[in-house]
């Protein structure tokens, strides 16, 4: 990592977003059963309109896209397969390389809470902060195994891809299957709000950054599979952790979807299809992961 964190940081505050898919809170002990992970889905060659209901002026303008058949993950990738990867490959996160390395800007950024605080912005770059320690040293994935993996840059989330024979999403095509996705087509924010307000996704009910009813049932990640299935069977498209894709958004950047669990209607309302946001791709904080997708003949 590097010293362009500090404004990486500020980035992160104004990406935060997620909510679950039945009324009322989700068990802390939900989640997919080990049988069910891996699980590709079939999305069929088809038509949508990308960035329809923008809110923010980046998802702007509204177009038809013709997107060709491909196969997505059902879940966000797990600390399990994630593990599984490690110990196969010996792979290095760019995250731990930097906890290595030290430095004045050395870290992966670590979500504080800010209740009770007057703080707006509780990011801090913790050393240590890894895939292994999300909280940063001291910490650890113990009854997290299914939870999504997080402090994971670009560069980790390819190579995972890579080992596990398939490729990041473009951005049309995460748009595409969160669209195909929605409890009601007609509107947007359906992935993370039902029709009387409660929350069908992992995001954050209250005014953030000093207040979380957790209403949801979490005040950080959950275990994949909580909230139950979206309309093509996929979980957590909307909320839980942003995901990477492989599109550019600008210089050093790339284009990530969905929200997260800090996504609050009073600040980040990215918990939409359309919604998009540029991250650097060498960053990495406790609220970003990435589910993978593969090449498939499917036709309509």
């Amino acid at each position: 990592m590097n010293g362009r964190y500090a404004p990486a940081l500020v980035m992160l505050l104004l990406a935060a977003c997620g909510a679950p898919s039945s009324p009322g809170a989700a068990s802390a002990s939900c989640g997919l059963p080990a049988d069910e992970l891996d699980e590709f889905l079939t999305i069929p060659s088809g038509s949508f309109l990308k960035g329809r209901d923008a809110i923010y002026q980046e998802e702007a303008p509204a177009e038809t896209l013709h997107v060709e058949g491909f196969a997505i993950l059902s879940h966000e990738v797990t600390n399990t397969e994630f593990a599984r990867f490690v110990e196969e490959t010996g792979y290095v996160t760019d995250a731990e390389r930097s906890a290595a390395a030290g430095g004045e800007a050395a870290g992966s950024a670590v979500f504080l809470s800010a209740e009770g605080s007057i703080s707006q912005a509780p990011w801090k770059l913790v050393p240590g902060a890894t895939w292994k320690s999300p909280e940063g040293p001291g910490s650890n994935i113990d009854g997290r195994a299914l939870h999504p993996v997080v402090h994971i840059s670009l560069a980790d989330a390819r190579a995972y891809a890579d080992w596990a024979d398939g490729r990041l999403p473009t951005e049309v095509e995460w748009e595409y299957a969160a669209s195909l996705g929605l409890p009601e087509i007609n509107r947007s924010n359906s992935g993370a709000y039902d029709s009387d307000g409660n929350p069908v996704a992992n995001t954050w009910q209250g005014i953030f950054p000093f207040s979380n009813t957790a209403a949801d049932g979490f005040t950080g990640t959950s275990p994949v599979g909580c909230f139950g299935k979206d309309g093509i069977g996929a979980y957590d498209m909307i909320g839980n952790v942003w995901e990477w894709t492989d599109t550019p958004y600008g210089p050093g950047t790339h284009t990530i979807k969905g929200g997260s669990y800090l996504c609050a209607d009073n600040f980040c309302r990215r918990y939409r299809p359309a919604a998009r946001q540029p991250e650097e791709t060498d960053f990495s904080s406790n609220h970003i992961g990435f589910r993978i997708v593969r090449d498939t003949a499917t036709t309509e």
